[in-house]
């Protein structure tokens, strides 16, 4: 969540713009105590996020018609990957990534534990929401798409929506809006009936992964000359997909939310698979491997193997991705420590 990490002048001009306006929306959906419920919400993913924040999530991405789940949980993805201790070099703290002024304001109790807490994880996911639709409702009269505006507000400020009367010119906004919506593609479960496009560059992947077939397994391994062509298993993805134009993370537990997860019988060759030491927690991702069909998957297996084809049906299978060369464009950046790194609150501004 982006939340006031580089704080510009006018960037706080423009969060104390929106405090009236908050408080009422605040007042309307604390009458009760829990969120009101939306229409027409998407569903969330069958574990894209850590299990314990499924339910938050689900609960509080429904508090307006502009929130959803999973375009709660790809801002939470996108500011932390759901790490509840994550802090900022400029002091954003916890997994939603509010700057303390913020918190002050927005802060909620999500856990019932009686207090406001940015380092409880229940907390952040409850107080992300709150702000989300504070601000949306500030944006509310803009012309154009509500949710857009919503987004471009959370990065820009709301004054620079309602001054440009849409998402404002500034590089950094334009781009923070195209990368959560597509983002939330990973995090929505598929309608009832419905099918996942394929992959235009599947066939690609694959070409680049059999070539490498026999090849001994590197730990770290890039496929470097000075690696002698080696990979792991993530480096071989990695480099299967860039072979065909689409920069996917380095780590496998990133790749994993690079597009739409397809189900165990909507598998098609291309689609990544992965494979998990905690069933519940997509964090705990070890392995990946590329779908080729027929219960089988081309991959880099361990030290002292070399890359071949194995089946998937194991116990450790956790699910899979259709990368799109959105879904990768849109994953977060990590820092040095790896730690996601993500701009602030006004970051957008030129």
């Amino acid at each position: 969540m982006l939340l006031g990490k580089a704080k510009a002048a006018t960037g706080a001009v423009g969060v104390l713009a929106v405090g009236f306006v908050a408080v009422i929306v605040l007042g309307t959906y604390a009458a009760s105590g829990a969120p009101a419920a939306a229409g027409n919400q998407l569903a969330l993913s069958s574990r894209s996020v850590p299990a314990a924040y499924q339910a938050p999530i689900e609960q509080w991405g429904a508090l307006c018609p502009e929130l959803s789940p999973p375009l709660l949980a790809a801002q939470l993805y996108q500011e932390s990957g759901f790490k509840p201790t994550a802090k900022s070099p400029v002091g954003a703290q916890g997994m939603a990534q509010f700057m303390p002024d913020t918190w002050a304001g927005y802060g909620r109790d999500g856990s019932g534990d009686g207090k406001a807490d940015p380092w409880d994880p229940l907390d952040a996911i409850a107080s992300a929401a709150t702000f989300d639709c504070a601000l949306a409702r500030f944006v509310a009269k803009v012309p154009g798409d509500l949710q857009s505006n919503m987004l471009a507000a959370y990065n820009a400020g709301p004054d620079a929506v309602t001054r440009y009367q849409g998402i404002p010119p500034y590089k950094e906004t334009q781009g923070y809006v195209r990368s959560i919506k597509s983002l939330a593609q990973s995090f929505t479960a598929p309608v009832a009936g419905s099918s996942l496009a394929l992959s235009a560059q599947s066939a690609g992947a694959i070409y680049y992964a059999q070539r490498t077939l026999g090849t001994p397994y590197l730990w770290g391994g890039n496929g470097w000359a000075s690696q002698d062509g080696r990979f792991d298993c993530s480096g071989l993805t990695q480099a299967a997909y860039a072979s065909v134009g689409i920069e996917l993370p380095r780590v496998a537990n990133d790749q994993w939310n690079s597009g739409p997860h397809p189900s165990r019988d909507q598998l098609r060759p291309g689609d990544l698979v992965f494979f998990a030491t905690d069933q519940s927690d997509p964090r705990s991702i070890d392995h990946v491997g590329i779908y080729v069909g027929g219960g089988s998957m081309i991959n880099a297996p361990h030290t002292g193997a070399v890359i071949r084809y194995d089946s998937i049906d194991r116990a450790k299978y956790f699910g899979a991705t259709r990368v799109t060369p959105d879904g990768a464009v849109a994953l977060p950046t990590r820092n040095a420590d790896g730690d996601i790194a993500s701009g602030g609150q006004g970051t957008g501004r030129e």
